[in-house]
């Protein structure tokens, strides 16, 4: 199953605060960036995505940042992000 297509039009499973834009239209799989998994010319498996709208996923690849709220805090939520969108996944039965 091709998991970038099925986030397209699904809701965004980080919703950071003051951020997210709610729109499903901008919705794409977002890819965890961590060592040992990615690297130069690397990417993470599609399974360790979440569904994130446009304006998350710019937070989380640091194209925008937010005065006061630290690095972890973002990551954590993307970490939290990716097991929202595994269950939503096996609730499909997309993945087993």
């Amino acid at each position: 199953m091709n998991l970038r297509k099925l986030a397209e039009g699904k809701e965004c499973q980080m919703r950071y605060p003051n951020v997210c834009n709610g729109n499903p239209a901008t919705t794409v799989l977002a890819h965890i960036r961590m060592a040992g998994i990615t690297g130069t010319g690397l990417k993470a498996p599609d399974l360790l995505g979440a569904w994130l709208c446009s304006s998350c996923h710019d937070l989380t690849d640091g194209r925008t940042h937010l005065s006061g709220d630290g690095a972890e805090r973002v990551r954590l939520s993307f970490f939290e992000a990716v097991m929202r969108t595994q269950y939503q996944l096996l609730k499909m039965g997309a993945v087993k």
